[in-house]
């Protein structure tokens, strides 16, 4: 049976797989690291504002699910926590590089279009075009004869399709209206309005476009030989 998440379980969850990946040297995270990565106006959405006690109570829900692994070294004065979630001993989630970053991206920013992915995931993964990310997609749409993300209906005026993951339960067409008109609740009082917040979201895009368009150039030099 597929885990379920709470959206507060899969932000902390994606902020782990993040980070891991991302920021090794500070791997694992402290309450404080997790907090922040949790509410950061980049790379999110919705974007959130949650404090440390709603970090901690989400932290001691996934510890108790044994998805997340409290530790501490020799002389340490903070708790730390890593993940549990896949690709270690303690679960049978098992992912490629590829799969897991496309994961990642999905429990920071729910659903989103092949080529969003490939943009927002050159940090976790390579992905040399975007038929590459529908072929890891459709490997998860059936992986070990479960299904990890689902294919939504194509919005009119778009051109290519979202997937989402099913970590939090199947979507549903409330759910996937609520995801284009800008998250949660606005009474939600964890929650920054989608409007207050476009400015920010514009911003993380293209210092992701940035990121992809360095690393092709990158590539490139490599390819040729050039210093």
């Amino acid at each position: 049976m597929l885990i379920q998440l709470t959206e507060l379980e899969a932000r902390v969850v994606g902020v782990l797989l993040e980070k891991e990946k991302t920021t090794p040297d500070q791997y694992p995270l402290t309450l404080n690291s997790i907090t922040t990565a949790c509410n950061q106006k980049s790379n999110r959405d919705p974007v959130m504002a949650l404090n440390e006690g709603e970090v901690q109570r989400t932290i001691d829900d996934l510890t108790q699910k044994n998805l997340l692994l409290e530790v501490s070294g020799s002389g340490a004065r903070v708790q730390k926590y890593k993940h549990r979630f896949c690709n270690t001993e303690f679960n049978s989630l098992k992912f490629s590089e590829q799969q897991k970053a496309i994961i990642c991206v999905m429990l920071l920013r729910g659903p989103q279009t092949p080529g969003e992915l490939r943009t927002r995931t050159n940090r976790l993964a390579e992905f040399a075009n975007v038929n590459e990310v529908e072929r890891a997609l459709e490997s998860l749409a059936d992986h070990n004869g479960e299904r990890i993300v689902v294919r939504l209906e194509r919005e009119p005026g778009k051109r290519e399709s979202r997937y989402a993951h099913l970590f939090c339960g199947e979507p549903t067409s409330a759910a996937t209206l609520q995801s284009v008109d800008g998250g949660l609740n606005a009474d939600s009082p964890s929650f920054h309005q989608r409007g207050t917040d476009e400015k920010d979201q514009r911003i993380a895009q293209l210092e992701n476009d940035v990121i992809a368009l360095r690393h092709d150039l990158e590539k490139i030099k490599s390819e040729l030989g050039l210093p």
